[in-house]
């Protein structure tokens, strides 16, 4: 019986079925350097060198077609790429597929193609529910396009995931959390957040020159993602991503001109949510304690120390007089904070999601 999070074998389409481009696009930077045009030969062997790679073998396994916009690629590909998905499970290697699209390239007889095909996830490239924002952006869509897409998976029976995108042009930390509210009545799956970097070649990269764009600050970035978990994690909604993965493409000079970008992006903001239970806890706590004891579960000791150790600095500058321990245990459930100050007091909280994390 497959267990925990799916290993995820991404084969990128690159832009391929996208009607326009939009202002902060450049998958090869974004993505990796890759063909085009997708042969048997690269499918095979891609498949074939993550599940060498996968040394869990309790593990599900799903093939992605992430990148561009799968169905707006010609239909006869459509059907190729999943007959060679298809092959994989048929063969008992892989357990499905997943798709990334564009919300306004979805409907019921497309949604029914790809399930009969053997996806079972379809992955909407939403950005922002606002839709000057959307516009802004160039996306080509508005909100209700999402919304009727959403409804549409639902319809299908089929596991419906978000992309959203924070400090897209125009957005704001208002509109953006009109967004996360947006996300939770329509409760998808999963959601993937990222701050908007500036990659070379861009129409953002041209706004960004001439000064009218400016990216979310880091510090910006961890706050509005932290807000992101705080919004959807109590809704179910499982965030299995914050920020970009990293490729070569990102790393050479020039390629990204400006924004939030960190190699540990995602300890950041994992980080910053513990840190805000963390306030939560010691709310009630007299600056004057002489004894904060926390009990935390190991699998979140990295997290609750901050990265590097910046939550327990926090602590201490705010508590001078206090003595500080921390008791990492097995027995701790994930995400759960208890604290006792050695006066009689104890407190407690519980961070939601935590349990199901992924990586970051």
């Amino acid at each position: 019986m497959p267990t925990g999070k799916p290993l995820i074998i991404p084969i990128f389409i690159m832009n391929r079925g996208c009607p326009q481009r939009c202002v902060f696009c450049n998958e090869e930077i974004a993505a990796g350097n890759f063909s085009p045009e997708i042969t048997r030969s690269f499918f095979d062997a891609e498949v074939a060198s993550y599940l060498r790679w996968n040394r869990d073998k309790t593990r599900s396994v799903e093939i992605a077609f992430y990148g561009g916009s799968f169905t707006g690629l010609p239909e006869e590909e459509q059907e190729r790429l999943l007959a060679w998905g298809h092959d994989q499970i048929r063969q008992g290697r892989v357990g499905a597929m997943r798709i990334s699209a564009r919300p306004d390239q979805l409907d019921e007889k497309k949604l029914a193609f790809l399930r009969a095909g053997g996806v079972r996830t379809i992955e909407i490239g939403a950005q922002s529910f606002n839709d000057r924002v959307l516009r802004d952006a160039n996306r080509g869509h508005n909100a209700q396009a999402i919304v009727r897409a959403v409804q549409s998976i639902r319809a299908q029976r089929l596991n419906c995931g978000l992309h959203l995108m924070a400090g897209l042009p125009g957005d704001t930390k208002e509109s953006f959390l009109q967004t996360l509210n947006r996300t939770v009545e329509l409760r998808p799956d999963t959601a993937r957040i990222h701050p908007v970097l500036v990659f070379r070649d861009t129409a953002l990269a041209e706004e960004f020159r001439a000064g009218r764009y400016r990216p979310l600050s880091l510090e910006e970035a961890i706050d509005w993602c932290r807000l992101a978990w705080e919004t959807l994690a109590p809704a179910g909604i499982s965030i299995i991503r914050f920020g970009l993965q990293p490729t070569p493409e990102m790393l050479q000079e020039g390629a990204v001109l400006a924004g939030p970008r960190h190699p540990s992006f995602g300890s950041l903001v994992y980080s910053a949510v513990f840190y805000s239970a963390i306030e939560k806890l010691l709310e009630d706590v007299p600056r004057t304690a002489k004894m904060l004891r926390f009990a935390v579960a190991e699998r979140d000791q990295s997290h609750f120390r901050g990265f590097g150790g910046k939550n327990i600095q926090t602590i201490k500058n705010l508590y001078p007089g206090a003595q500080i321990v921390i008791d990492f245990t097995r027995g701790q459930l994930p995400g759960h904070l208890s604290l006792n100050t050695g006066a009689g007091e104890s407190f407690s909280f519980n961070i939601p999601g935590i349990q199901q994390e992924t990586s970051a």
